[in-house]
């Protein structure tokens, strides 16, 4: 007998379930029964196996693949069916049986039998494991049952209402009631009355069931809750997991309370996730029941407290710690605490994201706004409103931004873990943001208020290289936008920069300072990928520059730098967007003109010396563009001669006054005056600074379709190396390019040539009609009349005082005074971000993207599926993390949505990398 008991007591816990794990994956009796036998009945034992062999999630989702639940789809649907039937109603069935979850005694008692056994073994209770192993094969089955086009086979099996007889008592309670004196036809009513009736009752959908029940297994004592806060035989306590929003008690959780948690939304996220194969053009007509379920029909009481316990648990994840440098390469294994963080966070942003059909919020006289009906989670986000509360989301939020900052500017390079819920974190601050005015109001008050402007302008930086994290940029550069449209947030931008970024992005100054030093390295250094930022980024600059002071030199330079390049013919011609950045530049400088005139000396300065710009801009029209780049085009040319004759040994020396006059006739039209405290005045020097100057090359200076694809030879207005080119030129060869513009003659038929072909490679053909309804409306009259008046005073000074001292002309600028030279200051009226439909498809395939890239390894729970949302590209790679590994997951705007709306400033683009 005593032989025979470690067998006994292993089975159970899968010790010796190898052979049977085998057997399931290749025998005619495991996964290829369910799809070659057809009719499966319910009572075979044959399903017994999907609850009872797999011992983890590796198991279920390495034993049973796509292909397998695909082929039985295709072969025997109604095993697929029955599958899901049984596996579901086992799961019912567990959830209300009272040994599930087992005792904490029963589990120690079994430990403490194993240990000999098998020493650090993990034990299970069976009926735990059995739920967990429902959860899984439901994980692994759903994605493939979303997927398929088989007609209604998804409505019957998983929202098909099932009618069953129930018996209804209250006749018997009537019969103990007795009328007397009744005659005989009054007693026959009474007999038959008297008799026990049955009535019909309709239940719940399986896919309603199923949600419930996920709910119900979030707030079970014993398997996510401790078993201490059960009350009296009720299991399931919807208690809020822990401290924050809603709760001040700490509930206490352990390693298995957060991984069973993790399980459990995982399987709410695969709920979840019929979004994902519905095209982009059908996923706000369409309904997906399973969310509209989830965020419209669950309990008031059962949505604050999933509702709570997701946003505490996420936010309490940014709690200081102490731990040593690259002790997250010392210990192995995922984090059960940081994959409960990003699935809270992940579920978060699915749930406050949902606005198909009648999930759309309701307009009202200010904005749209969530109702209890249409979202709840949207709607109970929005109605928080204790400081406290508030103060404790943000503090959660600046956190974890404050983490990955860390990991930037490390001094040990890898020594902290990276932060892997990055998007996650912003997305919940946008809607946040988008949803909450009080905490936009608590936001913009706070002095932390500088700090979420840095953290999103050098999050960008830092990730404007990796193409695969150009939709969190996007994101990054909406809510810039969103909060530049409070005037709190102009206040705040004279705050200094105390968040310490890395060296690389360092200004010296305010946070104003940072933030166009940002812009402007957003714009130079990106040849264009990060196209469809550039609007909302302006549009940053444009709301903030009424309260924009006592700019730096550099950030002076930075803005005269970008309408210069903005305004450059090649750039301006090239995309029928394009004149918009023009215009909301000139908007930064107007608004600087009407209100801090003064305080802005280095601003002043420099149109002052780009006077020449607003100049050809008030009278510009197609021919002359189009002049401008046929001489780009002449002096490319002469530029490759150039090269082609020079001797290869001295490629590496100085420019020949050849090449050095070509030069000059590329970077005239986008020359990039820099303004500096000496030096000859009204002439452009050497760029100093780590950006440099840059320019718009002849063939590779314009903005391709804002697909956010744009290659390095289009679709961008600043070229670094032929800017710093540019700086080495000599008096001599400016003065001859200035002479040579004036001579070159240029065929009309080859500006009709260049105007037929389009001047970029989207085939867009620039017309003068289209030229003068963009150039007449342009907000020049403010910058003329400001340099009309101050340039003959600056002049006159450098003639007194010299060119050399520049002193006096700041001298004079600080105490300028317009209001007699310029109109009325006209109402500050910022330019919000306003939703339309293609950027919440934009955003709706961002945030299932990314929960797709994180579920690639190590289950791949929507692997080799058809995933419709969005576009997915793999990329093979052995060491990378799992965000590298998929490098593309292509969501947003493509062509099929055509332009957006103008004030939502989203350029059309098609699927594109993030």
């Amino acid at each position: 007998m005593f032989a025979k008991l470690p067998k006994q007591l292993t089975s159970p816990f899968g010790l010796l379930g190898d052979d049977a794990k085998l057997a399931f994956c290749s025998g005619p009796d495991g996964i290829q029964k369910l799809a070659n036998m057809r009719g499966i009945t319910e009572t075979d034992s044959y399903w017994q196996q999907y609850t009872t062999l797999f011992d983890s999630a590796s198991d279920v989702f390495s034993l049973i693949s796509p292909q397998d639940v695909r082929r039985a789809l295709t072969a025997a649907p109604e095993n697929v069916a029955m599958l899901v039937k049984v596996v579901s109603n086992r799961l019912f069935q567990l959830l209300s049986d009272h040994g599930f979850p087992a005792p904490p005694s029963v589990v120690g008692l079994a430990t403490s039998l194993m240990s000999p056994i098998t020493p650090g073994a993990a034990v299970i209770d069976p009926k735990t494991k059995e739920v967990l192993n429902c959860m899984r094969v439901l994980e692994r089955v759903l994605p493939a049952v979303f997927e398929v086009e088989i007609p209604q086979f998804e409505e019957q099996l998983l929202w098909a209402r099932e009618v069953v007889v129930a018996s209804n008592q209250e006749p018997e309670q009537g019969a103990q009631f007795v009328i007397e004196d009744e005659d005989d036809e009054t007693n026959e009513q009474q007999r038959t009355s008297a008799a026990p009736s049955r009535i019909q009752e309709t239940l719940p959908s399986r896919a309603e069931r199923l949600i419930s029940t996920a709910v119900d297994l979030l707030f079970c004592c014993g398997f996510t809750l401790p078993s201490k806060v059960q009350v009296d035989h009720h299991k399931v306590n919807h208690l809020i997991w822990e401290r924050g929003v809603g709760s001040t008690q700490e509930v206490g959780t352990s390693r298995d309370l957060d991984m069973n948690k993790s399980e459990v939304l995982r399987l709410l996220l695969v709920l979840l996730s019929r979004q994902i194969y519905f095209t982009p053009t059908t996923v706000l007509l369409l309904e997906t029941k399973t969310t509209a379920h989830f965020v419209q029909h669950l309990p008031r009481r059962i949505v604050l407290t999933v509702l709570c316990s997701l946003l505490n648990t996420a936010m309490n994840s940014s709690r200081p710690g102490f731990s040593l440098p690259y002790n997250h390469l010392v210990w192995k294994g995922d984090d059960p605490r940081e994959i409960l963080v990003g699935m809270c966070l992940q579920v978060l942003c699915v749930s406050l994201d949902y606005q198909a059909v009648n999930a759309r919020d309701v307009d009202t006289a200010e904005s749209a706004a969530p109702t209890a009906k249409t979202n709840s989670f949207r709607y109970f986000i929005a109605k928080l409103h204790r400081p406290t509360d508030l103060e404790f989301i943000l503090t959660g939020i600046v956190g974890i931004l404050d983490q990955f900052m860390g990991t930037l500017v490390n001094m040990l390079p890898g020594s902290r873990k990276p932060v892997p819920h990055l998007l996650e974190t912003v997305i919940l601050l946008w809607k946040m943001i988008e949803l909450n005015k009080k905490f936009k109001a608590h936001l913009l008050a706070s002095e932390r208020m500088s700090d979420i402007v840095v953290y999103l302008l050098a999050f960008s930086l830092e990730l404007k290289d990796k193409p695969h994290h150009h939709g969190l940029c996007r994101a990054l550069s909406y809510i810039l936008q969103s909060l530049s449209a409070e005037a709190a947030f102009g206040q705040r931008l004279g705050n200094p920069v105390k968040v310490k970024v890395p060296t690389k992005w360092q200004t010296v100054g305010t946070t104003a300072d940072f933030m166009i030093n940002s812009i402007y390295s957003l714009v130079a250094t990106t040849n264009g990928a990060l196209s469809s930022l550039y609007p909302a980024m302006i549009i940053s600059l444009s709301n903030s520059a009424p309260y924009l002071q006592n700019l730096s030199v550099t950030a002076a330079t930075r803005l005269t730098q970008l309408l210069t390049a903005f305004a450059n013919p090649q750039f301006l011609l090239a995309d029928e967007g394009h004149p918009r950045l023009l215009f909301f530049m000139l908007e930064t400088f107007n608004g600087i003109l009407y209100h801090h005139p003064a305080e802005n000396p280095n601003v002043l300065y420099g149109l002052v010396r780009t006077h020449k710009l607003f100049e050809d801009l008030g009278t510009f029209t197609l021919i002359s563009g189009l002049r401008e780049i046929r001489r780009l085009q002449l002096a490319k040319e002469e530029q490759d001669k150039q090269k082609a004759a020079r001797n290869p040994s001295q490629k590496q020396e100085s420019t020949d006054a050849g090449v050095e006059k070509a030069l000059l006739l590329q970077h005239e039209a986008a020359s990039t005056d820099s303004v500096q405290h000496t030096g000859t005045p009204l002439e452009p020097m050497s760029p100093t600074r780590e950006v440099e100057i840059r320019a718009i090359d002849p063939e590779t200076g314009h903005v391709s379709p804002p697909s956010g694809r744009a290659s390095a030879d289009e679709s961008h207005p600043l070229s670094t190396e032929e800017g710093q080119r540019m700086g080495r030129m000599s008096e001599k060869a400016r003065g001859k390019m200035r002479a040579r513009q004036e001579s070159i003659d240029v065929d009309v038929a080859a500006l009709e040539r260049i105007a037929a072909g389009g001047i970029g490679r989207n085939g867009f053909v620039p017309t003068q009609e289209w030229v003068t309804s963009w150039q007449q409306g342009l907000p020049l009259d403010p910058i003329m009349l400001t340099i009309t008046e101050i340039r003959p005073k600056v002049l006159d000074i450098q003639a007194r005082r010299g060119h050399s001292d520049i002193g006096p002309v700041l001298d004079f600028l600080r105490v300028v005074t317009l209001g007699h030279v310029l109109s009325e200051v006209p109402p500050i009226m910022p330019r919000r971000f306003q939703w339309s439909d293609s950027s919440l498809i934009w955003l709706t395939s961002l945030i299932w993207g990314e929960i797709y890239v994180r579920a690639t390894s190590p289950l791949g729970i929507w692997n080799n599926t058809d995933v419709r949302l969005f576009y997915v590209k793999h990329k093979q790679s052995l060491y990378r993390p799992i965000a590298e590994t998929v490098s593309n997951v292509v969501g947003g705007l493509g062509g099929f949505l055509g332009r957006t709306n103008s004030q939502e400033q989203a350029p059309r683009s098609r699927p594109q990398p993030r």
